[in-house]
């Protein structure tokens, strides 16, 4: 290996991570060793870390499920990965049971979440398996002007959202409402723009607002400034100035909040699908029976099928989802200081921790 592997381990909630020397797993069947190039940090990683949400696998563990990198190792029928750069799926699924045979790999009984289920990306190396591993064109990589640790986050904050658009059947024409434009809300406004979406981006943060603003929002609201009713009303005349429907809008819900739960129920109009992209622990209260009311639909997100990776990844590397304005590079060794300024909403882009 080109380097000491070196991990982060997560011991207790809030307690500092630990820095630790070790061996990778020896690549098993249809396994690889990847030489990690750089792991975004996740709003759900902090969930794990400060809030106490319970992983899979016992603690200690190392976090981290946003991954690229670089195939070191191949075990026995996974060789042709051998020196690949790769983006790593959030959720990798078993790829043999019946649920992934039909293309529903995100509820596999025996799916495997890099920092939930198994050791994760905060480190220099992993071991994982080959099934559903992303393959990264160079060429097209560095004509994009990008390189490998920026990809990491295309493990879930691109391809999550890439999901909702793709199952909420985006298309020219159809009003979207994304709310929270934060790391995944941003994609999430770009993807529904490169489907022919129009988009409403709300947020409370007059920052993320402009930035998004430039790349793929048509109008932007701050949520702080309008009351539910208004919020509504405001919306629906800007359908009708625009030649849009007030009816099957997309509303993606992606601040993983109580309040941005809150304002995305009360945005249903008849035939609209709401998409879950965020998570909180936050608990709301909404009347379902408005499901029933207006015909519409709620659909959660959790992961995305490796199969609509390739999708996702062409849309950044043709420069239909800008990636680089929205994310910035960190040590690993800042590992610390980069959580604690990301849950105090210090930082203004997704931090991606580079080994």
């Amino acid at each position: 290996m080109s380097k000491t592997p070196r991990r982060w381990l997560m011991t207790a909630v809030g307690e500092p991570m630990v820095r630790q020397d070790f061996e990778p797993a020896a690549p098993g069947a249809n396994q690889v060793v990847v030489e990690i190039a750089g792991c975004g940090v996740c709003h759900t990683d902090l969930g794990y870390y400060y809030d106490g949400v319970r992983t899979n696998a016992p603690l200690p563990l190392v976090l981290g499920h946003e991954i690229s990198g670089r195939v070191c190792q191949a075990g026995p029928g996974a060789e042709s990965w051998m020196g690949r750069a790769v983006v790593v799926p959030a959720v990798i699924p078993c790829g043999e049971c019946d649920l992934c045979k039909r293309g529903k790999g995100t509820i596999c009984a025996r799916q495997a979440m890099p920092g939930n289920d198994i050791q994760g990306g905060f480190a220099s190396h992993i071991t994982v398996s080959a099934t559903g591993l992303c393959p990264v064109d160079e060429a097209h990589l560095a004509k994009a002007g990008l390189g490998l640790a920026d990809l990491s986050v295309v493990a879930d904050a691109v391809t999550t959202p890439y999901q909702a658009v793709v199952q909420a059947e985006v298309r020219p024409g159809t009003l979207c409402v994304v709310i929270g434009v934060g790391g995944v809300g941003g994609y999430c406004a770009q993807i529904a723009a490169a489907f022919g979406g129009t988009v409403v981006a709300i947020d409370v943060d007059p920052v993320k607002l402009d930035a998004i603003s430039r790349h793929g929002a048509s109008m932007t609201i701050n949520a702080r400034e309008a009351d539910p009713k208004t919020l509504k009303k405001t919306i629906a005349a800007f359908a009708k100035e625009k030649g849009l429907s007030t009816r099957e809008w997309a509303i993606f819900e992606c601040s993983g909040s109580g309040a941005g739960q809150t304002t995305a129920w009360s945005l249903l109009v008849h035939g609209a699908t709401l998409a879950v992209v965020g998570f909180t622990m936050d608990k709301v209260e909404m009347r379902l029976s408005n499901l029933m009311a207006f015909h519409a639909r709620a659909l959660g997100n959790w992961g995305c099928p490796p199969e609509l990776y390739p999708g996702a990844l062409d849309l950044v590397l043709d420069g239909k989802i800008e990636l680089a304005a929205f994310v910035e590079r960190h040590p690993l060794d800042s590992i610390n200081a980069i959580f604690a300024d990301a849950h105090a909403h210090k930082l203004t882009r997704r931090a991606i921790l580079v080994p």
